[in-house]
């Protein structure tokens, strides 16, 4: 069995690792355009905070590795053309600043291409000192353009911004994050639980500028400023984490349906087109509250399909499930993360709910060290826990991960109030904030008659 992989992010290379898991004498040959594989884009900007020291520590495994389990990776290499009815791609790669075209045959392929930053039509964008940040190589230029820049604007307030953001105020830069949206992290977190991100971030010197569009960005040769609204923003570095499109141009060119943000593809996670299968960033998923299409650019998610894409392409038949975007963040001392839907998002889709708040500590409220946690936990009418949004500085993402489990199985805010959790003072509070929250959901409920 040949299998062809077109991709080496997170998604394509556990397909190959899965896929040769189940069936040792796989032939399996993974193309990928990076110079690097196996690292994790998540941690670019904890390089530029310092928090990891270079980034030669989040290559986690070289080709030569893959190689040695009998996976070949082709790094530096890009597919020029995709015959399907031959099982056949062309494909050309550099060395020695040579292009090498050569062709490959295939019993299946994955389409694992992930997502490209996506660059608003603004003017200046081409400047030199104006970056994305997607690949380790976008962090070394930046890293070494920051180190003799003072001012850095980060247009976009998603969870990579804000963390690209801190890392620059790490090293000592003045930063503003522009946002055009009136919220940091909209899709994420509902506003009053935002604004707690926010208010921390001001805390530690960074300025949030919301509502206000990137009119164009000012320079000659390189970059000296932001037309942002009606202001203008002196600096000398520029990032522009506007957000990633899924990179669909190969799966489009040999006629692979697409949805409404991405390739389509099945439970299987097979496109419309037998014998070829996709995995990651580039394809859209099914929202477990909603059961619409939607997006979910997460690592985790990436590794989960790719187990199943590899088990169906070996003859298990395995089915992927809706996903419910479990996602966790740290900038600074500062941890949240949310899963499902919040009450901005669930309104938006018709859905009436209420929400549940609680303001309480991580540990017993005499333990040195106890610290403020917020949970905002999201209900239909019927009680049915649907979301949650937790702000802390610890404990956040075992939290994220428990309710997770709740929605899954269509816990409701009353089943949940009475739960048992464990208890000890230096770890928690006799009476979790999840339950608090919980109870706090229950009360309104009950105002309303639910």
């Amino acid at each position: 069995m040949k299998v062809v992989i077109i991709g080496g992010g997170a998604g394509g290379l556990s397909t190959a690792s899965n896929i040769k898991k189940y069936n040792d004498k796989a032939e399996i040959t993974v193309i990928t355009r990076d110079k690097n594989v196996a690292y994790s884009p998540c941690a670019i900007p904890y390089v530029l905070s310092g928090d990891v020291e270079n980034f030669d520590d989040i290559i986690m495994h070289q080709p030569e590795e893959y190689q040695e389990r009998g996976i070949t990776v082709l790094t530096e290499a890009e597919v020029l053309e995709i015959e399907k009815e031959l099982n056949k791609i062309k494909y050309v790669q550099k060395r020695d600043k040579i292009r090498h075209e050569r062709e490959l045959d295939y019993d299946y392929l994955v389409l694992a291409t992930g997502g490209a930053p996506f660059i608003p039509p603004v003017k200046g964008a081409n400047l030199k000192g104006v970056f994305t940040i997607r690949t380790i190589n976008d962090g070394f230029k930046i890293k070494k353009w920051a180190e003799k820049s003072q001012k850095a604007v980060v247009v976009g307030a998603g969870l990579i911004g804000l963390e690209t953001a801190y890392g620059l105020k790490k090293m000592g830069l003045d930063v503003v994050v522009a946002e055009m949206v009136s919220q940091i992290v909209p899709r994420l977190l509902d506003p009053s639980m935002a604004r707690l991100v926010q208010n921390y971030l001001e805390k530690e010197g960074i300025r949030v500028i919301l509502g206000s569009s990137i009119e164009k960005i000012l320079g000659s040769k390189e970059v000296e400023g932001v037309h942002l609204g009606d202001e203008i923003i002196e600096a000398d570095l520029v990032i522009m984490a506007t957000g990633v499109r899924p990179e669909t141009h190969l799966a489009e060119y040999i006629g692979c349906e697409l949805g409404k943000w991405a390739i389509k593809v099945n439970e299987k996670m097979e496109t419309s087109i037998p014998g070829i299968y996709a995995v990651g960033d580039c394809v859209e998923v099914t929202d477990a509250i909603t059961g619409h299409p939607t997006q979910s650019p997460l690592g985790s998610t990436a590794v989960r399909q790719a187990k199943i894409a590899a088990k169906n392409i070996v003859g298990l038949s395995v089915e992927v499930k809706p996903v419910l975007n479990a996602t966790v963040a740290k900038i600074g001392a500062l941890e949240f993360g949310a899963v499902g839907l919040t009450k901005t998002v669930a309104t938006h889709n018709g859905i009436f709910v209420i929400a549940g708040k609680k303001r309480a500590l991580t540990k017993a409220r005499y333990y040195p060290g106890a610290k403020r946690i917020d949970v905002k936990m999201v209900c239909n009418l019927q009680g049915r826990i649907i979301g949650c949004q937790i702000v802390a500085e610890e404990r956040v993402a075992e939290r994220v991960d428990t309710m997770a489990l709740a929605i899954a199985k269509k816990v409701t805010c009353y089943e949940l109030a009475n739960m048992e959790f464990s208890y000890a003072p230096p770890v928690s509070m006799v009476i979790d904030p999840i339950i608090l929250a919980a109870e706090n959901a229950c009360e309104k409920l009950k105002e309303i008659g639910g």
